[in-house]
């Protein structure tokens, strides 16, 4: 199969098996922060941003992507000029092994895209679909927050 989308605001254009998981060909393409982690949508390591939701890209196929604005973690930041997320992440600690944090990181974008003033429980539940088995979600709690306040929001 192919089809065309638009990854990180680049016009891609796809080749892949029908039974293909978006997961598996964003990788193959390069884009290796999307993390394969259980292949069941449990643990959030493949999510990324599908025309402004968190996507677990392991339940997606990739004919599904058909058309579709995708953001992977390589598509928010740069080491030079990183996304306020990334950077409150490293400065709260949010990360110890890193291998969640594209997935947690991802997650927390979509919802301050809509929702740039969240409440703890509104964090939580937007990050409830992604384990992290280091920090224990305070410290990821922590970031979101920050992050918010630095791009505008006002904690609630």
């Amino acid at each position: 199969m192919e089809i065309t989308c638009k990854i990180n605001n680049v016009e891609k254009r796809l080749v892949f098996e029908p039974h293909e998981r978006l997961l598996d060909v964003l990788r193959r393409e390069g884009y290796d922060g999307v993390k394969n982690g259980c292949s069941a949508g449990d643990c959030g390591t493949c999510t990324v941003i599908v025309n402004g939701r968190a996507v677990k890209s392991c339940l997606m196929f990739a004919a599904q992507a058909k058309d579709e604005e995708i953001t992977t973690i390589e598509g928010i930041g740069t080491d030079e000029n990183p996304h306020p997320l990334q950077q409150t992440f490293v400065e709260t600690g949010a990360i110890q092994c890193g291998f969640c944090t594209p997935g947690m990181i991802l997650s927390a974008k979509a919802l301050l895209d809509k929702n740039p003033n969240p409440t703890e429980d509104e964090i939580k539940r937007a990050i409830e679909g992604n384990l992290c088995r280091c920090t224990g979600y305070v410290k990821i709690i922590e970031a979101v927050k920050l992050a918010s306040m630095r791009m505008g929001g006002r904690r609630k």
